[in-house]
């Protein structure tokens, strides 16, 4: 949803004139569309008709990589939003997508810090970590 707000609050700007919002633009709507690219494995549970596949490391690494092109993303949407510009509307929406941009960059960062934890399985919960096997 946050990636959404980004790219749609981009898109409904003169972004086109300037070449900093275009990078916004494919970052944003790459990864949403990836986002809901791997929702959709996970919801209908095709992760597990392709076991061979490490998924937990394959989501580390998207979310990792998402969060390295979003700071850029962020920076630059960030840098191009000029508050002197003769159209107010598009100043606004600009300053609320580099704040999404930065939220959705912190929210890619923690999936990637969790994502590490279950890539690394230090995800156990108490009910699993406190099981014995006494017979």
């Amino acid at each position: 949803v946050l990636g959404l707000l980004v790219w749609t609050l981009i898109a409904v700007t003169t972004y086109y004139l300037h070449a900093a919002y275009s990078w916004v633009m494919f970052v944003s709507i790459f990864f949403w569309i990836l986002t809901i690219l791997f929702f959709v494995i996970y919801l209908f549970q095709l992760q597990l008709k392709f076991y061979t596949i490490p998924w937990p490391l394959v989501l580390m690494i998207f979310n990792a990589v998402a969060t390295v092109l979003y700071i850029s993303a962020f920076v630059t949407c960030a840098a191009a939003v000029q508050p002197t510009s003769w159209r107010q509307w598009d100043y606004n929406r600009r300053a609320a997508a580099s704040f999404f941009a930065c939220v959705v960059m912190i929210t890619y960062g923690v999936s990637t810090f969790f994502s590490f934890r279950a890539w690394k399985g230090l995800g156990s919960n108490a009910a699993t970590s406190q099981v014995t096997d006494r017979v």
